[in-house]
C-alpha cells in the first residue's frame, strides 16, 4: 500500500470518530501539519472530508454515497426489507438485519420501533460478534474447527456485567444456538437492551445475514421477548427462501 493511501485511509478513519483539528491528525499520522495540511485539501476536493467550522474537519458526502452504493449492491438487503417491515409492524420493536464483515458485525438495514423508548442503532454501525444475537447467528452454524478458530481470536470486552467474556464460554452458546436455531442477547451488549436473532441462509445454505428483534427492557421483558421467537424464524425463513434456500434440517429443538 502507498503511503499517501495509507495515511488518507487513516485520516478517514479517525474522522469515523468525530471531527478532528489539523494538529490532532497530523499528531495521528506523525507528520508535519504543512504535510496533513496537502492530504485533507486532497480529500476535500474529493468531497471524502470537509470542514466542520473553521479549525474542525469531518467525513464528506462522497464517503457516505460510497457506503450506500456498497450496501444497495447487498441482494440481501433488497430482498428483506418487505419481510423486516412486516416483522416490525407484528411487533411493533426494532428489527435489525446484519451482516458479518471482518469478524464483526455491520448493520445494513433497521426497521424503527413504534414506541417512544426506543435504542440507539444505525445503518452502517458495527457491534462484536460474541455478545450480539445476530452475532452469534451469523457463526453458530460454522464448522466447529472454524468456530474455535473464530473464539480464540476474538477480544472479550466486557460490556457489560452478562457479556461473554471468553472464548469457552463464547464457543458453548454458539452451540445453544445451533442447537435451537436462534440466539439471544440477554443484556449482554447494552445492559438495558435484549435481543433475538436467526440466520437467513442463500440458496447454499450458507449463513449470509442475520434478522433481529431487539427491545428496551423497559418495554418487555426477556420472557416476554421470547414470545416472539417463532415470528423471528418465520422471517428468517421467508427471506432465506427468497433466496434459494431449501429446509432439509429439522425443526429447532425447545430450549
Amino acid at each position: 500500500m502507498s503511503q499517501s493511501l495509507e495515511r488518507g485511509l487513516t485520516v478517514l478513519t479517525e474522522l469515523a470518530a468525530g471531527p478532528q483539528t489539523l494538529d490532532q491528525l497530523a499528531h495521528r499520522l506523525g507528520v508535519h501539519k504543512s504535510t496533513a495540511m496537502r492530504l485533507l485539501r486532497t480529500l476535500e476536493a474529493g468531497r471524502f472530508v470537509r470542514r466542520a467550522d473553521v479549525h474542525h474537519y469531518r467525513l464528506g458526502s462522497a464517503l457516505f454515497d460510497l457506503a450506500h452504493r456498497a450496501l444497495e449492491d447487498l441482494d440481501v438487503r433488497g430482498v428483506a426489507r418487505r419481510h423486516l417491515d412486516a416483522l416490525g409492524e407484528v411487533t411493533g420493536h426494532t428489527v435489525h438485519l446484519a451482516t458479518l464483515d471482518d469478524d464483526q458485525v455491520v448493520y445494513i438495514d433497521k426497521v424503527d420501533s413504534r414506541h417512544p423508548v426506543r435504542m440507539y442503532s444505525r445503518i452502517g454501525r458495527r457491534a462484536p460478534l460474541h455478545c450480539t444475537a445476530v452475532g452469534k447467528a451469523l457463526v453458530a452454524d460454522w464448522p466447529a474447527q472454524r468456530r474455535r478458530q473464530l473464539a480464540e481470536r476474538l477480544g472479550y470486552p466486557p460490556l457489560t456485567a452478562r457479556t461473554i467474556t471468553s472464548a469457552e464460554a463464547f464457543l458453548a452458546e454458539l452451540d445453544r444456538v445451533s442447537a435451537l436455531g436462534y440466539a439471544v442477547d440477554r443484556n449482554e451488549h447494552e445492559d438495558f437492551i435484549h435481543c433475538i436473532g436467526a440466520p437467513i441462509r442463500n440458496d447454499r445454505g450458507e449463513v449470509v445475514a442475520a434478522v433481529s428483534l431487539s427491545v428496551p427492557d423497559v418495554l418487555l421483558d426477556f420472557d416476554g421477548l421470547l414470545g416472539f421467537v417463532d415470528e423471528l424464524l418465520r422471517t428468517a425463513e421467508a427471506i432465506s427462501a427468497e433466496m434459494g434456500w431449501q429446509r432439509t434440517t429439522p425443526d429447532r429443538k425447545e430450549p
